[in-house]
């Protein structure tokens, strides 16, 4: 029997799958200053990782579109990848406002810093920690 290698395209969506496992271990022991860089990197929502999934899945869900309507999909197919496609669209909308108070936790505080001017811990944020 023959074994044929993976397509290029399936390889390397298995090396970014392992990239991104490490990218989250890196992420959950980095300092605070890196881990705000990584978030930064990551919610970008035009040169991030977030806006690039979204690609990736809205252009999955144009694939199961044609699929499903040659018959060769399920309709449930195209409708679940355009539902993930618009919700991860809406999520990236939603932080890319917060995104650049994230890039700014990255750069180093300076003497003339107020520490008054930090914004306080939500009542979510201090029950989480509880």
């Amino acid at each position: 029997m023959t074994n044929t290698p993976p397509f290029y395209s399936v390889r390397l969506a298995d090396d970014i799958a392992s990239q991104l496992a490490l990218l989250t271990q890196l992420l959950d022991h980095a300092p605070p200053q890196e881990a705000a860089q990584i978030l930064g990197k990551v919610l970008d929502y035009e040169e991030g990782l977030l806006g690039r999934v979204t690609e990736l899945v809205a252009t999955g869900s144009r694939f199961a579109q044609d699929h499903s309507q040659r018959g060769i999909l399920h309709p449930e197919v195209w409708l679940a990848l355009g539902r993930a496609a618009n919700e991860l669209g809406s999520v990236g909308e939603d932080l890319n406002e917060h995104t650049g108070t994230i890039k700014q936790l990255a750069t180093p505080a300076t003497p003339s810093t107020n520490p008054s001017a930090r914004p306080a811990g939500s009542a979510m944020v201090v029950r989480r920690h509880r």
